[in-house]
């Protein structure tokens, strides 16, 4: 049976692209500051225990993950005259920025109320990220409905984001620098204190260029009532959301022991300086080789090539592993590699899921971008959380103690968490995408049946 190719489409305007990609930027660079620098800062420098930054950050993904499908679902259900997700953008973003202000500029320096202080910003900064995030993300898969301009639009928007999550890493060395020409010590406080200045207004100025220049579609007729449960009960029919979401989750676990251990792991396995710059050299690696992958999965197809990136990522990092004090040179080989295919793990998952998101629509007759994000969100952080909460925890059962050498059984499990379980967790991941079904053909399929029961009526 011939298929039919959906009718061409305008393509988006570059300055809806780039005005609709700019956030993620703003939100990627609070990503490595939270997730790699703050739990370090907070237990080396400030004083509280790893094993209490361990439960906080795991507890506060929790809550996290449980905020994110209820956004999801108000998002898609809320009407106001500025949009669905456009009133949220604009006060997560103020939200967000305040959080960060206080979180990384301590206004309590030790004890119990160091630990409460913490929390509470911790929360808060998580809650209004979600905020922001969920509706931000939801607009993606409103914006087009093209098999392949979904990967170029995402693939910006990801481009963005590794931009951001390459500044970030980068700009503590830029801040030392500044400081040295100056003639003014640098502390972490310090570090801490003008990545706030710079971040949190870099938050308010892209969401606010996102909600003048992006204009929201309107939103589908509410052909079907349906409760929020109702809604969990249809994604569980979505079975190639299920695969898609499952497959992703366990490579989540994976993905953020890495970010959470690696000054961990440089300082105490490599015994080198300078883990900012080897995440400079994945995060630069990955930027570099994200439009290859976008043309890739053109000749391809998205799934193919995921499984293709997953694979250089994992057959690279399974070699540091095995690294030993003084490997610093191989370390960055592998580390570049690796990042080869860092950016297609972005990319490609979010352009499979506006994917997913069409077959919803075909079987309910409504679009839940908002909801699928949500769910999506949920996962990937309850997969973070018990990754980075079990990881840190299981440092301090060891034995870990900051700022002096470790024993060899700490170092071992460092390697483990750093190396070997985001190997294992990658490798069934891509296992479980092997079953993922929607094609290019398929796609073209659920778009036109969409299409013929909107001119039924």
């Amino acid at each position: 049976m011939a298929i039919k190719i959906e009718k061409s489409h305008r393509p988006l305007p570059w300055v809806t692209r780039f005005s609709y990609a700019f956030p993620a930027m703003a939100l990627a660079v609070i990503g490595i500051p939270v997730y790699v620098y703050l739990p370090k800062f907070y237990s080396d420098t400030m004083g509280i225990s790893i094993s209490t930054v361990g439960i906080l950050l795991m507890v506060v993904r929790v809550f996290d993950a449980l905020t994110d499908p209820v956004i999801g679902y108000v998002s898609d259900k809320i009407s106001t005259r500025f949009g669905r997700r456009r009133p949220f953008i604009g006060i997560g973003a103020a939200g967000l920025s305040i959080s960060i202000l206080f979180l990384f500029i301590p206004k309590v320096s030790s004890g119990a109320n160091l630990t409460l202080y913490f929390g509470f910003w911790l929360f808060a900064l998580f809650l209004f990220w979600t905020l922001v995030t969920i509706p931000y993300e939801s607009l993606g898969p409103e914006l087009t409905t093209n098999y392949h301009e979904r990967t170029t639009l995402f693939g910006l928007r990801d481009g963005f984001l590794i931009g951001g999550t390459l500044l970030a890493a980068a700009f503590p060395v830029l801040i030392d620098q500044v400081l040295e020409l100056l003639n003014q010590q640098s502390t972490e406080n310090l570090r801490f204190s003008i990545m706030a200045c710079v971040y949190a207004p870099m938050i308010i100025l892209s969401s606010i260029i996102c909600i003048w220049k992006v204009k929201e579609l309107p939103a589908s007729p509410n052909v079907r009532k349906n409760t929020f449960f109702q809604g969990m009960v249809d994604v569980i029919k979505n079975r190639p959301f299920v695969i898609l979401l499952t497959a992703y989750a366990i490579s989540a676990v994976g993905s953020n022991l890495p970010a959470t251990l690696i000054l961990y792991y440089v300082e105490y396995v490599l015994q080198a300086d300078y883990a900012e710059g080897f995440l400079l050299i994945y995060f630069l690696t990955g930027i570099l080789f994200l439009p290859f992958w976008i043309a890739i999965s053109r000749k391809i197809g998205k799934k193919n090539a995921w499984i293709m990136s997953m694979v250089i990522n994992t057959g690279a990092f399974a070699g540091v592993y095995f690294l030993e004090p003084g490997d610093a040179k191989l370390y960055g080989i592998l580390v570049f590699i690796s990042g080869i295919g860092f950016g297609a793990g972005l990319a490609l998952p979010s352009s499979i899921q506006a994917d997913v998101i069409d077959y919803d629509e075909l079987i309910t007759g409504q679009r839940h971008e908002g909801k699928y994000i949500g769910l999506w969100s949920i996962a990937k952080k309850f997969s973070a959380a018990f990754g980075i909460g079990i990881g840190l925890l299981l440092l301090g059962n060891a034995g870990y103690r900051p700022n002096i050498i470790q024993s060899q059984e700490t170092v071992d499990l460092l390697r483990i968490l750093y190396a070997l379980v985001p190997c294992l967790c990658n490798a069934l991941s891509i296992l479980i995408v092997c079953f993922y079904p929607i094609t290019e053909k398929y796609h073209t399929r659920i778009r036109n049946e969409i299409e013929k029961k909107k001119k039924q009526g």
